[in-house]
């Protein structure tokens, strides 16, 4: 499943942004760009993370729509953007991997369980931070399926 929500165009590798908004519309703008949602999705994700944080620890950031926006979504999609810099998320939290998932259904369910199991352990988020291309780093998630 993970190679048609994740393909290479889905993924930016050593992205230097300066705030979580601008980390969150970069992802969001990769999920518009390739066809997995509308463009009102992009402030749907910003709007959820002014009510619920989508930090997860571990230097991970999954931000996504909120209820309302399901009618955004065209097709299931993840993005995913490395920021080996980090981004503060708020409250001190220091992002370096952020996944922008849009899931139609409930398939956002089952991409949220990929990630979280493979960033659970810290050695493979370091491994994601570290990764010098797009396929190696979306070749971790074709380990875990």
């Amino acid at each position: 499943m993970i190679q048609t929500v994740l393909p290479t165009d889905n993924v930016l590798l050593n992205v230097d942004v300066k705030t979580k908004d601008e980390a969150i519309r970069l992802a969001g703008n990769l999920l518009v760009k390739n066809g997995y949602v509308k463009e009102n999705y992009i402030e749907k994700m910003i709007e959820r993370e002014e009510s619920l944080t989508t930090y997860m620890g571990n230097f991970i950031a999954i931000p996504h729509g909120t209820e309302e926006s399901k009618q955004e979504v065209i097709s299931s999609g993840i993005s995913i953007l490395q920021i080996p810099n980090g981004v503060d998320f708020g409250n001190g939290n220091i992002v370096k991997v952020v996944f922008g998932i849009a899931g139609k259904d409930n398939e956002h369910l089952d991409l949220l369980s990929q990630i979280a199991i493979l960033c659970s352990e810290e050695e493979n988020v370091h491994k994601l931070v570290a990764a010098t291309s797009k396929e190696e780093l979306i070749l971790m998630f074709s380990e875990e399926e």
